[in-house]
């Protein structure tokens, strides 16, 4: 989702707290708004890091990429060498999906988008070895071709068709990682995922979704495996950037339809 943070132009924000001292900088769930007054325990003061860009915590090392690193660690338990398919691979935690993967030595990366550009943004800049315009046709279809021999881990950001698709393509062994269900959010009277329930057993399939906020203290180590390569040039940010505090809905709105590559952020000014 967009997030905001304000500016103080040319000031640092008083407090009169040692536990927030001034000029710290922390993130908190307020909403978005220019100001905010907070409390300590409502409030997580961010780490700085040379060379790290502030809008990161919004992004690769913010909940969007604890998201993508819980998901691929510990819920996919992914090992070097295996094949990944992520759906809305173009998006915020499909990028930081992609990009971790890669870095964790994952073989075949194949991810779904929603527009030729998206699906060009993903081969060319995000690592990806294979991506399809999901509108070009049948899901099943589309990633039967870029992925023939089948893949070893389907990460879901959409459901529907995707995770219909995904479960046929699943090798022995298979994992999904269900992180959300996009395709449905605005569809609630959407048709049932369909697909040959006996690969669940016959493959020994394993589906596991996750809420991120239940793993928070896995932040450290995203933290020590991200900033350095973040640092290096290793690791990139994949951002849409939106600039201005009254186009916050307009951000929000163009986030759900697909408008934005990487995560969507808004800068107060």
């Amino acid at each position: 989702m967009p997030e905001a943070r304000g500016s103080t132009r040319g000031r640092r924000p008083w407090s009169p707290v040692r536990a927030l001292p001034e000029g710290e900088i922390v993130l908190h769930r307020h909403g978005w708004r220019t100001h905010s007054v907070v409390r300590p325990d409502e409030a997580r003061r961010l780490p700085h890091h040379d060379g790290v860009p502030l809008s990161a915590h919004l992004s690769i090392l913010g909940g969007t990429g604890l998201t993508a690193y819980v998901g691929l660690t510990r819920i996919a338990q992914l090992r070097e060498g295996e094949d990944l398919f992520v759906s809305a691979a173009a998006g915020g935690v499909g990028t930081a999906t992609g990009r971790l993967a890669r870095l964790m030595g994952a073989g075949r990366l194949v991810g779904s988008a929603g527009t030729p550009e998206k699906v060009a943004y993903l081969t060319e800049r995000v690592g990806y070895d294979a991506a399809f315009d999901y509108h070009a046709g049948p899901v099943a279809d589309l990633l039967t071709k870029a992925a023939p021999t089948g893949v070893d881990v389907y990460v879901d950001n959409v459901g529907g068709d995707h995770l219909g698709a995904a479960i046929g393509a699943l090798r022995e062994h298979g994992r999904v990682v269900r992180v959300g269900t996009v395709g449905q959010y605005n569809t609630q009277d959407a048709p049932p995922v369909r697909f040959n329930h006996a690969d669940v057993v016959e493959k020994s399939l394993r589906m596991e979704g996750f809420l991120v906020r239940n793993h928070q203290s896995v932040r450290e180590e995203l933290y020590e495996f991200a900033v350095p390569r973040l640092v290096s040039g290793q690791l990139a940010l994949d951002e849409t950037v939106v600039t201005g505090f009254d186009r916050i809905v307009d951000a929000f709105l163009s986030m759900l339809r697909g408008g934005n590559t990487g995560k969507m952020i808004v800068r107060g000014s």
